[in-house]
């Protein structure tokens, strides 16, 4: 097997394995607080820390950043996006919450055009008026029940989007370790800091499907930094998508999710427009090439 095979099972399966993490979220169904579970999950997450660690790399830089701005950007861009996800999956359908937060590479495309000045020639932004033509084909205004969590998907892509913008800012001049220990200490820091109102003790069932949650999404960041390790980040990027055909498994076999046909219609415009732009991005910009790690 070669490496790029390698990579991209390995990627592959990072995805795999955070689709399961959100399932937990949706199991949940809203029983432990928002800001309690995020704190819980970004706790266990530190148990990937270790294996993320390279070698040389000191424990310091988790808070000893070489741009400190970006850093604390990225701390709550990391948070405004676990917090999205949680609303989004905990109030929608597996499959229509993805679609949403698959809005990120149309996200990405926008801010590099406001924040970093790039070029985008009209076959992305083609892509661009594509994926809010699929949202608005989702979403239906005035024709269906809107509620807090196609809000919640929407903020999770665009912060998404903002993470990786930042890191591009960085390039690879910063540290893996302080690369993947931003967003979890933002999580903790933040969620740590707003879930005391509405602390409560959750039962044992609760605890183990938000164990679930936390250590699903940690497996999912080692095997990511494996992927990328074994292979280009462009190789890996693109298996993100297998988590639409996760969720669509997993709503029907867990919660007997029903999407309907105009549903189906903007998830194929969102997931077609956001795969070319991922793809376009490559070809473009190369700028992949110059990450080390690109986090979901």
């Amino acid at each position: 097997m070669t490496n790029a095979h390698r990579g991209v099972l390995l990627g592959l399966a990072a995805y795999a394995s955070f689709s399961f993490s959100d399932a937990f979220i949706k199991l949940l169904e809203g029983r432990i607080p928002v800001f309690q579970l995020m704190f819980m999950g970004a706790a266990l997450s530190l148990l990937a820390l270790p294996l993320v660690k390279q070698p040389g790399e000191k424990w310091r830089y988790l808070v000893q950043p070489r741009h400190r701005g970006i850093y604390a950007a990225r701390m709550l861009s990391g948070a405004v996006n676990n917090l999205g996800a949680i609303v989004a999956f905990t109030h929608l359908p597996m499959a229509e919450a993805f679609a949403l937060i698959f809005l990120m590479p149309i996200f990405v495309t926008l801010l590099s055009v406001l924040v970093l000045g790039e070029h985008v020639g009209w076959r992305r932004w083609l892509a661009v008026i594509a994926g809010f033509v699929g949202v608005l084909v989702v979403l239906r205004p005035g024709f269906r029940e809107l509620n807090i969590g196609h809000l919640g998907g929407i903020a999770c892509g665009l912060a998404g989007a903002c993470s990786v913008v930042l890191m591009r800012k960085v390039g690879d001049d910063e540290h893996r370790l302080t690369l993947v220990g931003t967003t979890i200490i933002g999580n903790l820091l933040v969620a740590g800091a707003l879930m005391w109102p509405d602390l409560r003790a959750p039962t044992g069932m609760q605890w183990s499907y938000a164990a679930g949650f936390g250590l699903l999404s940690a497996l999912g960041v080692v095997l990511l930094m494996y992927a990328t390790l074994a292979t280009a980040v462009n190789r890996v990027a693109p298996t993100q998508y297998s988590q639409m055909l996760w969720a669509v498994w997993l709503g029907w076999w867990l919660f007997d999710d029903y999407v309907d046909a105009w549903t189906w219609l903007g998830i194929a415009i969102i997931l077609g427009a956001g795969l070319f732009t991922v793809l376009r991005e490559e070809r473009v910009t190369g700028w992949w090439h110059r990450m080390r790690m690109l986090l979901p």
